[in-house]
């Protein structure tokens, strides 16, 4: 399986509910390091993966709705936990729509196969999803 890896951040704010998470109950910010990796079996006709500009301008593209964002605030989180484990699988989602939705990007079997989101906290610890991609 071949691979290609590019980077980004985002700067959150959001509160974790449990008595699990201690401090972290009450709002705090993050800085996530968000590594999206692409993989497929086969190289396409130009030998890539994915174009990584390409795949820079789309994990940038992802992440906006996010950055400088209170998650406790945002809809699509509403009753969540957003914990990075959560997050990693919000990021994985929304790039599997983005994908499918753009001309010019193959995804499934003949294309990218699979995704897998890392985000890092810091230099000691970090969460991810990854997941394969259908055609639609």
């Amino acid at each position: 399986m071949f691979s290609v890896t590019v980077r980004d951040f985002i700067m959150i704010a959001h509160s974790l509910r449990g008595e699990v998470f201690g401090p972290a109950q009450n709002l705090h910010g993050a800085t996530y390091t968000v590594d999206l990796e692409f993989r497929r079996a086969q190289l396409d006709a130009n030998g890539i993966v994915i174009d990584i500009g390409l795949a820079l301008d789309f994990l940038h593209e992802v992440l906006q709705p996010l950055k400088y964002q209170n998650l406790d605030d945002l809809a699509v989180f509403q009753g969540v936990n957003t914990t990075t484990e959560v997050i990693a699988k919000y990021i994985f989602d929304r790039m599997a729509d983005h994908l499918r939705a753009s001309p010019g990007v193959t995804v499934g079997e003949d294309g990218v196969q699979a995704m897998k989101v890392t985000l890092i906290e810091s230099p000691n610890a970090w969460a991810a999803y990854e997941g394969t991609l259908g055609a639609a």
